[in-house]
């Protein structure tokens, strides 16, 4: 034997996997797992998907095996190929009325040829990636769609309901309903009604056992009871037949006129696309209420959905099965049964192969007219008050009606077509047409721009503005979202000629970025001192949910500019001050409500000024109501007549906010409030904070109506439970809100330049002097002040920076202490036992518009705030520095802060 030779054979079928040193050897492959909330998904899906598969195959005129056939290839295909996971597709009640069209003019083997060729058709358009197009259909035209196709559906199917048999047509049906009436068939009926009453009242079955029945779905429940009593009852009347799967029609090659052919493939392509498309994208916002699923599941790729239903539709079509489409009840009982993967949709397909297999002996005593009850029913729904609702209050009930009429009287294709020149002509004429008027009102010229405002509109509105005298107050209301640079052009030219004569102007939109801003001054230009460049001429008159300017036309600055003081009485256009201010020719003056202003105008402090709560932001607001900047009387009453003088101007700008609520922001809100008003608030949030003017909460939180529980007062402070000394509103709250709303979250939110924390680092309430409210309601914030100089515990600090003063650790650590007294209640300690409630802590800092959340302590009892994602920009003087957004990853935890001082003096930062 050769030396080279080795003595030993190795097995030659065996490889050894080699991997790198110092590596970890490969990992197994997983096996084919399945979760358990899919198999039960899958079993509730099948439950819904059987009845009505078979019911659309008997509505089409198709054989029975066709809706199962189309039901598993759905499930399989789809579910294996598709871009959205959790969607399911079969047989579509959408696409009933297009195959029983095409079936009754092509016969049966061209029409799955047709789906073959739908399917292809399909494809091409998933690989050139133009899924999204589709959903640029305007939602009325597919709402009108499916409402025609309902609206068919049901009037075919009542005649199989009384005992006959449907016509071809709809007008057809509507003609031979009367000689049906007449010739009714008790037994059919009979079934037909029993089928109806289970699928109506099984939704509603009250009680902890109609809870657990209600698991069991209500399509299923109806259909085999009405099977069940006829069968028992001995019924005669027909039936499901499934002939032998080896008799099952195959596609064959399509046969007909070239056109009708291209058009039925361009039908069945249009109406799968976008059914199965705006149903990908419904089945995304039903993840997105589940919480953890989003992340695991991930948002539809559309284009991939595409390709599964194409390859769908190539299969079905072949094995001689309807066209498949995402359908919206089953993918929604896919989503609230608990699925996590496709594997739901495709155990549903294995189901509906094995029922086609082996239950054909159960299936076969279905009675026809169960079946049409439920499709009727199914066909009923479709035309939804809800999508009425929705198109009537976006003005598009033309283009809904229109599109619903098309397809009932003509077929799916004619009226999507009139649907869409329906709409096309309606968006033109709402871009044309500009509503232009000029009207004068207490000697106040309003030119009013309704429309869209576009060059073809600047004839009309220049005719509108020359309207206006020379040396007159104007207001120009633009109540539109877009203008082009021609109107823009016309508005500024006209603005600087009216101003530059001695007139005024305002600028207001609805929206924000209507308003038309002043231009730079050029080199050659003298700048004008009644307008700040780059300003908004709609500021003097803001409007709901608009950049929000504290509703001061004059001295926006707090740092009044050299021309106030050149000229006389503060103006800085030279007029004497006279009690009114520019841009407000009604003689308002003052804050919003008609309250004081301050001496530059701003009407309003800085974030560290003095405000609520304190006794010296009290005396500074009653002086300032009596006294002009000066000292001398103000312009609307004597030295010293107080509220009285100001009563006037106050109502009347209480009245002019309000009517401008109903005006713009009532229209949007009406309905939302109607909703909340039928069914009651329910509230996620108690959200308790302090009661200073500047925390806008629903800004802050960017929340609206029936969202946030808010309980404002002075310091947003927590008394523990048997301190409130006959004051229990904020214990009532916190109970109501726990108990009662079952809230899952409590924040409490403190601010910057709090005065009720500086009126307990300036004295001490209680001691000494009248017991005010005021007073006594400040000795709850004693334990902060006790925790605030308590060296023993760490302080609550800012991630990145230390705090700027004594007042705004006290509001750090005010926050925290609250909390804790928060916990104190029984209510909050039940549900934080049973997790059932989150206690988060905030912190706003109101001179920056910068929110701070405080993190888990972990056992360090002072907390750390983070900042939320906001820019942090560098310092503007160099310019070295691009803004970035930073979040609490980044910024760094510090735990060297240095510690401030509760000195009981706080420095005024105005001055």
């Amino acid at each position: 034997m050769s030396a080279c030779v080795p003595t030993r054979t190795s097995d030659s079928t065996h490889t050894r996997r080699v991997h790198p040193p110092h590596s970890p050897p490969p990992t197994r492959r997983r096996r084919f797992h399945v979760a358990g909330a899919d198999v039960s998904a899958s079993i509730a899906v099948f439950l819904i998907a059987l009845p009505l598969s078979l019911g659309i195959a008997l509505a089409t005129g198709a054989p029975l095996q066709a809706g199962l056939v189309a039901a598993a290839v759905g499930g399989l295909v789809v579910g294996w190929l598709g871009g959205a996971p959790l969607q399911v597709s079969g047989p579509a009640a959408g696409l009933t009325v297009v195959t029983a069209d095409l079936i009754h003019r092509y016969g049966w083997q061209t029409t799955c040829a047709i789906t073959v060729l739908a399917g292809l058709a399909q494809l091409g358009l998933g690989c050139l990636r133009v899924a999204r197009s589709a959903l640029a259909v305007s939602p009325a035209i597919v709402h009108g769609m499916l409402a025609g196709i309902g609206v068919t559906i049901a009037v075919a199917q009542l005649h199989i309901v009384l005992g006959g048999s449907p016509q071809s047509s709809v007008l057809d049906n509507l003609r031979a309903l009367p000689a049906q009436l007449a010739d009714l068939r008790p037994a059919a009926v009979a079934v037909s009604a029993l089928t109806l009453a289970l699928l109506l009242l099984w939704p509603r079955l009250p009680g902890r056992i109609g809870r657990l029945l209600r698991t069991v779905p209500a399509a299923l429940v109806a259909v085999a009871g009405a099977t069940a009593t006829a069968v028992l009852a001995g019924l005669t009347q027909p039936r499901v037949e499934l002939p032998s799967w080896s008799s099952h029609a195959l596609a064959g090659l399509p046969e007909g006129p070239v056109l009708g052919l291209v058009a039925a493939v361009l039908t069945i392509t249009l109406v799968c696309s976008v059914q199965s498309l705006l149903g990908a994208v419904a089945v995304d916002k039903l993840i997105a209420s589940r919480p953890g699923l989003p992340a695991r599941v991930g948002r539809s790729d559309l284009d991939r959905e595409l390709l599964g239903q194409g390859a769908a539709n190539v299969v079905s079509g072949a094995l001689g099965g309807l066209p498949v489409a995402g359908v919206a009840v089953r993918s929604t009982a896919n989503v609230r049964a608990g699925a996590v993967s496709r594997n739901s949709t495709m155990l549903h397909g294995v189901l509906v192969v094995v029922a086609a297999l082996l239950m054909v002996p159960l299936l076969e005593l279905i009675p026809l007219a169960s079946l049409a009850a439920l499709v009727m029913a199914v066909g009923i729904q479709m035309v939804s008050l809800h999508h009425i609702r929705t198109v009537t209050r976006h003005r598009e009930v033309l283009v809904y009606a229109v599109t619903t009429l098309g397809v009932v009287l003509l077929n799916v294709l004619a009226g999507v077509a009139l649907g869409i020149a329906v709409a096309v002509a309606v968006s033109l004429h709402r871009l044309a047409r500009t509503r232009i008027t000029h009207y004068e009102q207490e000697g106040v010229h309003h030119v009013r721009v309704r429309g869209q405002l576009t060059f073809l509109a600047v004839p009309r509105l220049s005719r509108a503005l020359h309207l206006v005298p020379q040396g007159t107050h104007a207001v120009v209301e633009l109540d539109g979202s877009f203008m082009d640079h021609a109107a823009y052009e016309t508005l500024q030219d006209w603005q600087k000629t009216h101003t530059g004569q001695g007139g005024s102007v305002d600028l207001t939109g609805r929206r924000s970025g209507t308003g038309v801003t002043a231009p730079e001054p050029t080199a050659t230009e003298d700048p004008d001192p009644t307008q700040e460049a780059g300003t908004s001429l709609a500021g003097c008159r803001c409007r709901p949910w608009t950049p929000w300017r504290n509703h001061q036309c004059e001295g926006r600055k707090i740092t009044p500019s050299p021309l106030s003081s050149a000229s006389p009485g503060g103006r800085r256009d030279g007029h004497p001050q006279d009690g009114t201010s520019a841009g407000k020719p009604d003689g308002q003056a003052g804050g919003p409500l008609g309250g004081p202003s301050k001496p530059d105008g701003s009407g309003t402090s800085d974030e560290s000024g003095t405000s609520d709560g304190s006794p010296e932001a009290a005396r500074s607001a009653g002086s300032a109501g009596s006294a002009g900047p000066t000292g001398s009387a103000g312009p609307t009453g004597s030295a010293g007549s107080g509220r009285p003088a100001d009563t006037a101007p106050s109502a009347h700008q209480l009245v002019r906010g309000i009517s401008a609520f109903q005006r713009n922001t009532a229209p949007l809100v009406r309905d939302e409030l109607a909703r909340l008003a039928r069914e009651g608030q329910r509230p996620s949030q108690l959200f308790l904070t302090c009661a200073d003017s500047r925390l806008v909460t629903s800004m802050i939180t960017s929340s609206g109506p029936g969202d946030l529980f808010v309980v404002r007062n002075v310091g947003n402070l927590v008394p523990l439970p048997g301190e409130e000394s006959g004051d229990d509103s904020v214990a009532a709250a916190i109970e109501y809100a726990v108990d009662v709303l079952e809230v899952r979250s409590i924040t409490v939110c403190g601010h910057s330049g709090c005065g009720a924390m500086q009126a307990l680092l300036s004295s001490e309430p209680g001691s000494g002097g009248a017991q005010t409210p005021l007073k006594r309601w400040l000795r709850h914030g004693l334990p902060s002040l006790e925790r605030l100089a308590d060296d023993s515990r760490p302080w609550a600090r800012l991630a990145g920076r230390a705090p700027a003063d004594a007042v705004e650790q006290l509001c750090l650590t005010n926050v925290v202490q609250q909390l804790d007294h928060l916990r104190a209640h029984e209510s909050v300690a039940r549900a934080l036992r049973a997790g059932a409630l989150e206690l988060h802590g905030m912190y706003f800092h109101v001179g920056e518009a910068q929110a701070y959340l405080l993190t888990e302590r972990g056992g360090e009892e002072g907390g750390l705030f983070h900042r939320i994602g906001v820019p942090e920009v560098a310092d503007a003087s160099d310019g070295s520095h691009a803004p970035r957004v930073s979040d609490a990853s980044d910024i760094p935890e510090t735990s060297d802060v240095p510690r401030v001082s509760p000195v009981p003096e706080v420095s005024d930062v105005s001055a």
